[in-house]
């Protein structure tokens, strides 16, 4: 423990990404079964012909960009150093992070009913407070922590810096969902956390290597979330491998390791591709008012329309989102359509006693060709990996690198630069961070933990190459050296 280098950064200027486990496990367990919504009668609810859920992505990375190779959010950057273009996106995107804090209270003060659902990545909320946009960390106080407001907003959690989970190491990514909690914690409270029961993947991104699946579903039920949204295309029926032929209504995501363990999640099943003008027109909300009654457990209920795009990217949801939000809101206050967030649509369910244990299953896909072929058993790891391999070869459509909301990039191939990197610093990190149990409390632990968190964003390969690959490259070399032996 003594061999990792004393931090470069003070520890006043970041974030709080660790040590707070006992307030935030006294808050859920104080939350734990409680509703969060107001709850309608039972026969108003199942008279309502359907509901529509609609989700707001935000996220900036950081990036070692700034005076002297300073860590800085790429927002920063663009109004500092970007094109007219870019600083002309950057004032906007700062608007879109905080206009909700204006938009929910005016609909609500007018009388109508909104809802949205939202989620921050840890490294956005970090930079908004580095570059001391302190009017947006408010507006969105107002909206996690005002009783009035929080029943119109539901908060996912998400992973801290951005990674996606289907090739990011177990262990790192259970860091970004804890580091998430205690962040939001340090800034809304702990309370504001246990709120939290949804959960948001980075870029939509589910495993499908048993063993990764099994621990991401694991982690975040440990870390007490309760659902979790996935896209269409990335789940299939266990007795079929297809798609899901009911996708408005929840199912349980249950997936099993190696070892034959399981872990399982409530899913609501994010439907179509990943076009910002599906939310910024409200299209989610059209959609449901033309769908029929579902049926879960013999019991006719209203389906849900699940949908989530990026909050700020793109012209339409720029400009076009608030005024559309505003109408559609209006129209749903009251409706038989009305909108409703995840887990008021589960307590809702819950409370005409529909539970998890009714939904249909679903598993990651590409699983049933893999389970045809390998039965989980006690160290059948080297197994798995052979049947994995035989498969590979044997079906150019079948991989285990998991699903995303787009089929077009792996996050895998063609990412050596900066993948070989980021699994040796995660190796580093073990061994000379867990493993031996530093204390959350040292300050080199949280330094080190960002730097491990910022370097696994999925920005850094997104792009595949130039500058944005060199961000990556360099937050693993900082952390290395901080990571190996003096001297």
């Amino acid at each position: 423990m003594t061999d990792i280098q004393p931090p470069s950064t003070p520890s006043s200027s970041l974030p709080p990404l660790c040590g707070l486990g006992g307030e935030l496990n006294a808050a859920q367990a104080l939350i734990a079964d409680k509703r969060l919504y107001p709850v309608r009668d039972p026969a108003a609810f199942t008279s309502l012909r359907s509901v529509a859920a609609c989700a707001l992505h935000m996220h900036q990375p950081n990036i070692p960009a700034g005076p002297g190779g300073s860590i800085i959010s790429n927002l920063q950057f663009m109004l500092e150093h970007g094109s007219d273009g870019d600083r002309y996106n950057a004032t906007v995107f700062r608007d879109c992070y905080k206009r909700l804090g204006t938009i929910i209270p005016t609909l609500v003060g007018e009388g109508y009913d909104p809802r949205i659902m939202v989620d921050y990545s840890g490294s956005l909320l970090y930079g908004l407070e580095a570059m001391g946009a302190t009017e947006v960390i408010e507006s969105l106080r107002l909206l996690a922590v005002d009783p009035r407001y929080r029943v119109c907003v539901e908060w996912l959690g998400t992973a801290w810096g951005h990674a996606v989970a289907p090739s990011t190491p177990v262990q790192d990514f259970r860091l970004h969902v804890e580091a998430w909690q205690h962040h939001f914690a340090a800034i809304f409270g702990a309370e504001a956390v246990a709120r939290v029961k949804g959960f948001s993947p980075p870029e939509m991104a589910l495993p499908n290597h048993p063993d990764v699946a099994y621990g991401f579903v694991k982690t975040l039920v440990d870390c007490g979330y309760h659902w979790v949204l996935v896209q269409e295309h990335t789940v299939e029926e266990p007795e079929t491998g297809h798609s899901p032929r009911h996708p408005h209504i929840p199912h349980r995501l249950v997936c099993r390791n190696s070892e034959g363990d399981e872990a399982s999640i409530i899913c609501l099943i994010k439907t179509q591709g990943s076009d910002t003008k599906l939310v910024a027109q409200m299209q989610p909300w059209f959609e449901a008012s033309s769908l029929p009654h579902a049926t879960i457990k013999g019991i006719s209920v209203p389906p849900i329309v699940s949908q989530i795009a990026d909050g700020e990217n793109g012209g339409v949801m720029m400009h076009e989102f608030p005024p559309k939000f505003i109408e559609v809101a209006k129209l749903a206050t009251g409706a038989s359509t009305p909108l409703m967030n995840g887990t008021e649509y589960l307590e809702h369910l819950a409370a005409i006693g529909i539970t998890e244990r009714d939904f249909p299953i679903l598993q990651p896909t590409k699983q049933k060709q893999l389970w045809t072929r390998f039965t989980p058993g006690k160290n059948n790891a080297h197994q798995l990996a052979s049947t994995i391999t035989e498969l590979t070869k044997s079906d150019h459509s079948f991989h285990m690198e998991g699903g995303s909301w787009t089929s077009n990039i792996s996050w895998v191939r063609d990412y050596d630069r900066l993948l070989l990197p980021m699994d040796k610093v995660s190796s580093l990190f073990y061994e000379r961070v867990l493993k031996p149990k530093l204390p959350t409390s040292d300050p080199r632990y949280n330094e080190a933990l960002f730097l491990l968190l910022n370097a696994q964003t999925s920005c850094f390969r997104y792009w595949g190459e130039g500058v944005w690959v060199d961000y990556g490259v360099e937050f693993c070399s900082r952390l290395q050296k901080m990571l190996e032996f003096a001297g």
